[in-house]
């Protein structure tokens, strides 16, 4: 029984990447369920069995990837025995570190937006969680910072907007930074942790915190 179901286990993960690597490549409307089934080495049929629909296995993707965004991004902010200014540094870094792993997903969601608004229904729930939690969380501990007058008093939203704009902008233009504004740097590991600490920098800078 254990050994049947870690085959199981093993399976619906390699349906799962072959199907991440798909959509991101592709688009949804360009995925094809048979091109995911050849990538994962199963058959179409057993694919189906998984998933039923490539419908389900986009919102099963879109879920798993806004659950892991929730739980790295909020066990850095969450952490009530640091400072502010630590929690915020490491919630920055986390999310930096995240969307670095997930480089193409970004770019992805917001085509699939455009494309298809009626998508924005699948991964609305799983954001306004996200966002829900770590907003109250992060407005509580700035009014309480500035009310002891060692922060500036910020709204929380536009806080998280920069955060997520400088994380994410990197990524979503790096064409352009690579071929026209080009990179001065030995490799491209170097940019990024250049560039995630002028975010860090930029970020408590505005925040003021002392």
């Amino acid at each position: 029984m254990d050994k049947e179901f870690s085959q199981s286990q093993d399976t619906e993960s390699r349906i799962l990447q072959a199907a991440e690597k798909e959509f991101f490549e592709k688009g949804f409307a360009g995925a094809r369920t048979a091109s995911i089934a050849e990538a994962a080495g199963v058959t179409h049929a057993m694919l189906h069995y998984y998933f039923r629909t490539k419908d389900k296995l986009f919102e099963r993707i879109i879920t798993e990837k806004m659950n892991m965004l929730e739980e790295i991004v909020l066990s850095a902010i969450g952490d009530s025995n640091l400072p502010l200014e630590d929690r915020i540094r490491q919630g920055i870094e986390h999310h930096f570190d995240f969307i670095a792993a997930n480089h193409e997903l970004p770019r992805f969601l917001v085509n699939e937006v455009y494309a298809h608004p009626e998508r924005l229904e699948t991964m609305k729930e799983n954001m306004q969680n996200i966002a829900g939690e770590i907003l109250n969380n992060l407005q509580h501990e700035i009014d309480e910072c500035a009310r002891q007058g060692l922060c500036k008093q910020l709204d929380a939203r536009m806080l998280l907007i920069d955060i997520i704009s400088l994380n994410v902008f990197p990524f979503m233009a790096a064409p352009i930074i690579n071929e026209v504004i080009g990179i001065s740097y030995e490799n491209h590991d170097e940019f990024l942790a250049i560039r995630k600490k002028e975010n860090v920098e930029t970020i408590l800078g505005k925040l003021k915190i002392h």
